[in-house]
């Protein structure tokens, strides 16, 4: 496709796939296309990071293990290029572990193999919302453009957060998250207000993104041994405040 084709219909989400195995990116090419998608597709990493200059999509499904390059070296230079475009990844490997390595990566989303079309394609919406959320609250902060709780400081224009001087690297979806949080300071909010909120209207509330979220945000934001800000409300759902017990 060439960047005059993709020019001509630029209202249509378009999405790289990038994917060693044919099978794979023709099956995700055809289904992709069925629900209304422009797609491109790249065979690793090397090959993704040139398409991606060319095609700018608007949301990249990655998968890790490619030959040449992998999926992981591929988000990190994506995201040490200042590039912001969703990335979800594809992978056999399910453990805690490797959903932070992806994640740190730069990944906004993590998907195992083998997955159900439908999931992959609620995602894809939840990400590309998330996208578009992201992308008005930063031609409407001019303004008001700074968040602040405790020691915790958000940026909505750079998008940077600091906590006591220290720098706090966020992914897309964690940036969302806290900022949902230190929009409603000491206000419990359900799992449902947040799912829909950050997630949309595809996830269950009994979904475990949210927590492994909470997960990745605690862990960055107390990295340096800072107390607790984003609390548990067991049964009902999250509250950011100072100090108390669980």
């Amino acid at each position: 496709m060439s960047p005059a084709d993709g020019d001509r219909d630029r209202d249509v989400q378009r999405i790289l796939i990038v994917d060693d195995e044919p099978a794979v990116r023709e099956a995700l090419q055809r289904s992709l296309a069925f629900e209304g998608y422009d797609t491109q597709v790249a065979v690793d990493g090397a090959d993704a990071l040139e398409k991606a200059a060319a095609y700018r999509p608007d949301l990249v499904v990655l998968d890790i293990q490619m030959p040449r390059m992998d999926g992981l070296t591929a988000a990190r230079r994506i995201r040490g290029a200042g590039d912001t475009t969703p990335i979800l990844m594809l992978t056999a490997r399910d453990t805690v572990g490797d959903r932070v390595t992806g994640l740190d990566a730069g990944a906004d989303d993590y998907l195992v193999k083998p997955f159900e079309l439908d999931e992959l394609f609620a995602r894809i919406r939840a990400l590309l919302r998330r996208s578009s959320y992201a992308a008005a609250v930063e031609a409407t902060a001019e303004d008001d453009d700074t968040l602040t709780f405790a020691d915790l400081t958000m940026d909505l224009s750079t998008r940077e957060v600091v906590r006591g001087g220290r720098p706090v690297e966020l992914t897309r979806t964690e940036f969302t998250l806290l900022e949902m949080f230190m929009a409603h300071p000491r206000q419990v909010l359900t799992r449902e207000q947040i799912l829909k909120a950050v997630w949309g209207f595809d996830f269950e509330p009994s979904s475990n993104s949210l927590d492994v979220y909470v997960m990745y945000l605690r862990r960055k934001t107390e990295a340096a041994g800072e107390p607790r800000l984003v609390h548990t409300v067991r049964g009902v759902g999250y509250v950011l405040r100072q100090g108390g017990a669980e």
